[in-house]
């Protein structure tokens, strides 16, 4: 005992702090993850408009 505090207690807190450690490694993966599904899905929309103003540019040059 340290200062009358038993060695369970000083194990619990270790715990309590590597629990939060862990939900902070967690947290910021989830956030790394939803970030490149956010680009992925943005890369994808603008491709798809791109592909529609080719189309749209290649309509009106046909019509001319």
């Amino acid at each position: 005992m340290i200062a009358g505090v038993p060695w369970w207690v000083f194990v619990l807190i270790l715990f309590i702090f590597l629990s939060g450690y862990m939900a902070f490694r967690a947290m910021q993966a989830e956030r790394r993850l939803e970030q490149q599904f956010i680009e992925r899905e943005g890369r994808v929309y603008m491709d798809r408009i791109e592909a529609d103003r080719e189309l749209k540019e290649g309509s009106k040059e046909r019509m001319s």
